[in-house]
């Protein structure tokens, strides 16, 4: 099995070619690509993408079969902790759609990946994920009330969405809806359905500004929407697999951004230490300032050995998911931590929009709500740990870390 050292080393022209792209060509238009409208956004982005894919860079790690260059997981990670520097790079490199691509890939009927994969892949239009509701608590999916009914071929959707991120901007919204009885067991009764944005019926309520920044997550309303039965995503009452197989990856995504975010934060402020002069000497020379660049280090070093670890485990076929929840815990708490003591060796800087510190903090601050907030996470890992004790086991941390090994080489 490849190390990381190895794998580092392999993929080091790649990653040094995404770096120079990220700080060349996606930094100078950031603070222009913050809260504009669509069609300047698109302006400014698609001949970034265009460059991208002149670069060689762009779709690094979708599958081949489906237009990208299938970069391994593990290896990604060690690019998208680039990526992830700038929040507008995952659109300029088309990593924005590999979540969407892969479910399509694995679930969708024939004719939606002939209508949407390819053009999805190459960043024609954007996808959009419907799941969280405004009326229940999204962290226990089993009360959602969106429900589909299917009516003489065509699914008849109804219900209410919000922070259905893209959807202003996508062609299509994957919709998680009940389909089955109230009989059913909960987590076999929800579905996923396709569900085009021009539909009739499917509107837009409004664009939710997040902690004062626009970014493109909507409130929507699905009012008897009507699409063919074709439009289900694999088969029906599956949309609980289907998600947790979408969103277990989507969580180490999130993680490798966040390296990225924490790394750049980091680099600012150990500049900043450097540079600014108080009371006769540099901030570098305070000790309370070196304890901020030591607990930054240590966390960014912690959480980048975890998200490797797990991304090495789904290379191996496992679903790692105690580790993905561990990192989605983790990783969250260290960017919002990194950026925190940035701003504060910035001082009153740092709270402006002189550094992209600010809008960095207030996107670190909602990392412990998405994709399952903190809590559910914590307690799905101690639950599980404390279950294997219960059952006479123990959990042996050297002892996964040779299952994942060994996994590793059958799957080579």
């Amino acid at each position: 099995m490849i190390s990381f050292a190895e794998l580092a080393e392999q993929w080091r022209p790649v990653r040094e070619r995404v770096e120079a792209f990220v700080e060349g060509s996606v930094y100078p238009l950031e603070r222009e690509l913050d809260d504009v409208d669509n069609d300047r956004y698109f302006a400014l982005m698609r001949p970034l993408m265009a460059e991208a894919k002149k670069r060689g860079i762009w779709a690094l790690g979708h599958p081949r079969e489906i237009g990208g260059q299938g970069m391994p997981f593990a290896a990604y990670v060690l690019i998208n902790e680039v990526i992830g520097r700038s929040e507008h790079a995952i659109v300029a490199l088309g990593t924005h759609t590999l979540q969407d691509s892969l479910m399509l890939q694995q679930f969708a009927a024939t004719s939606w990946k002939e209508r949407y994969l390819g053009p999805l892949v190459q960043g024609e239009f954007f996808p959009s994920v419907s799941m969280t509701e405004p009326a229940v608590a999204s962290s226990d999916p089993t009360q959602l009330q969106t429900t589909a009914t299917l009516e003489g071929g065509e699914w008849r959707i109804s219900g209410r969405k919000w922070f259905t991120t893209w959807a202003n901007r996508a062609a299509f919204s994957t919709v998680f809806a009940r389909t089955e009885s109230e009989a059913t067991p909960a987590h076999s009764a929800f579905s996923m359905i396709v569900v085009p944005t021009d539909a009739p019926g499917y509107r837009i309520v409004r664009e939710i500004p997040v902690l004062g920044m626009r970014g493109c997550h909507c409130e929507v309303a699905l009012e008897d929407v009507r699409v063919p039965a074709e439009n289900l995503i694999g088969e029906r009452g599956a949309g609980f697999r289907i998600a947790q197989k979408r969103l277990g990856p989507g969580r180490i995504y999130h993680c490798m951004r966040w390296l990225g975010q924490a790394q750049r934060a980091f680099d600012l402020m150990c500049r900043r230490a450097n540079e600014r002069v108080t009371f006769g000497s540099p901030l570098a020379a305070k000790q309370l300032v070196q304890k901020m660049v030591f607990d930054s280090a240590a966390e960014i070093q912690a959480c980048r050995l975890l998200t490797l670890d797990a991304a090495r485990k789904l290379d191996a076929g496992d679903d790692a998911r105690t580790e993905i929840a561990t990192i989605k815990v983790m990783g969250a708490h260290m960017v919002h931590n990194v950026i925190d003591r940035a701003i504060q060796v910035h001082g009153a800087m740092g709270v402006t929009i002189d550094t992209p510190l600010e809008r960095m903090y207030r996107h670190a601050r909602f990392a412990r709500i998405y994709d399952g907030p903190d809590e559910v996470h914590i307690e799905s890992v101690a639950k599980r740990i404390l279950r294997s004790y219960a059952h006479g086991a123990d959990w042996d941390f050297a002892e996964r870390d040779q299952v994942a090994e060994s996994s590793a080489k059958r799957v080579a």
